[in-house]
């Protein structure tokens, strides 16, 4: 699978900022990584190899990029104003910056799919929860959303509006929501090691109350918060999903 590679400064994070791209012609599908990962940590675990076949057949176009959680809620050095401080600044980096080069990309177009397991699974959701005008499918993985056992007793408005499990309960009518009830939401998780199912329970339901299709996908105690879990996952939703 031929892989493009894209760099830019970001000014909004101070920061270069990364990005592959694997296929030419489908749905745009932003791929963010794990945890602490990097631009290609979806290939280096073979998650692009599963998605191959997509690719080749020119149903989607993968782009995957770099996030910023190595240095926020990954750092345990770092102070919870910082951590929620730095989701913020790569908020305004999607918003203004990443989704419209892809768009620009891809010819124009909007509808893109977000993916990602585990803190890549937050990322996607939170996207396209907040712009959700770019997005018309998001398939989260074993995701980790509740973030207050990194925050202490700290809350501030950048982590107020970055969080869903807490800006979902309040969303007002209006455009946001509007546009929020033509995504469909795929959240899987297992009930295997290291999982926290509860985790996608609680986010499926802020989001079905707002009227938002949603899929919860709980897959048994043999599936981990692993790559092994996440390679069966991910073409499968697709398969059932993509046109």
């Amino acid at each position: 699978m031929n892989r493009v590679e894209h760099s830019w400064h970001s000014e909004r994070l101070g920061r270069e900022m990364k990005l592959a791209r694997y296929g030419d012609f489908g749905v745009p599908l932003l791929l963010f990584p794990t945890a602490g990962g990097d631009h290609l940590d979806n290939e280096r675990f073979k998650l692009i190899h599963v998605l191959t076949p997509f690719i080749e057949d020119k149903r989607i176009k993968v782009y995957a990029c770099s996030s910023v959680s190595k240095d926020a809620w990954c750092d345990s050095e770092a102070a919870p104003w910082h951590k929620s401080w730095l989701q913020a600044r790569f908020d305004d980096y999607l918003q203004h910056e990443l989704l419209p080069a892809i768009s620009e990309d891809s010819g124009g177009v909007r509808g893109f799919i977000a993916a990602g397991a585990s803190l890549g699974a937050f990322n996607a959701v939170t996207v396209a929860a907040k712009h959700p005008e770019w997005f018309s499918l998001v398939v989260a993985m074993s995701g980790t959303y509740d973030f207050d056992r990194w925050m202490g007793t700290h809350r501030d408005e950048n982590y107020y509006f970055n969080q869903p499990l807490y800006f979902l309960p309040r969303l007002p009518d209006g455009p946001q929501k509007e546009a929020l009830r033509k995504v469909h939401f795929v959240l899987a998780s297992g009930a295997g090691r290291a999982e926290a199912p509860w985790e996608s329970e609680r986010l499926a339901a802020l989001l079905r109350a707002h009227g938002v299709n949603v899929n919860l996908e709980l897959w048994g105690a043999d599936a981990h918060h692993d790559w092994p879990a996440w390679r069966t996952m991910l073409p499968l939703f697709l398969g059932k999903l993509l046109p």
